[in-house]
């Protein structure tokens, strides 16, 4: 029996594209119409790599993943052709974060394995000051660690890796 929600027309943007306008919480779970949620984060905004990954941390510090994500998807969908592995990787770094907090503990080892895999290439000649090498031994050793599927991570139960090395270029 379809509820009230299944009842709506499907939500769409300005341009037309299937969007839900449900509000979401912190960690980017969809809320009941009506509620409260907390502000998306705005797509498509252009900026430098490193103002990304200047925002990027800015939201991982705040333990917000799933925003932090965003901006990091953007980055890759504007990066260059040789650049979108990395990207990309640090896209599913932050939402393995995500998953950890939700609960979701094997999805978000497996992301968290995953966007290491991906900056990985990058290790000799890091782009932007990113700390590949701390990200990647960050990224499986929490992968690595006991992780009890029943239990739901506290958002910020991960501490947030920074992305660059200390003094990582602008």
């Amino acid at each position: 029996m379809p509820g009230p929600d299944r009842d709506r027309e499907r939500d769409r943007d300005p341009e037309g594209k299937a969007r839900s306008a449900r509000p979401r919480d912190g960690l980017g779970r969809p809320l009941p119409y009506g509620q409260e949620g907390v502000a998306r984060q705005p797509e498509g905004v252009p900026r430098s790599p490193g103002q990304s990954l200047d925002e990027a941390q800015r939201l991982l510090d705040l333990g917000m993943p799933f925003h932090a994500h965003e901006v990091l998807e953007d980055a890759w969908k504007a990066s260059p052709p040789g650049e979108r592995a990395l990207w990309k990787g640090l896209a599913q770094l932050a939402v393995g974060i995500t998953h950890l907090a939700r609960g979701n503990t094997t999805g978000g080892a497996r992301l968290l394995l995953r966007g290491a895999e991906g900056i990985e290439p990058y290790r000799q000649r890091a782009p932007y000051g990113v700390d590949v090498a701390g990200l990647t031994a960050w990224a499986r050793q929490v992968a690595g660690e006991d992780l009890d599927e029943h239990t739901t991570a506290a958002p910020g139960a991960v501490e947030a890796p920074a992305l660059r090395s200390r003094g990582g270029a602008p």
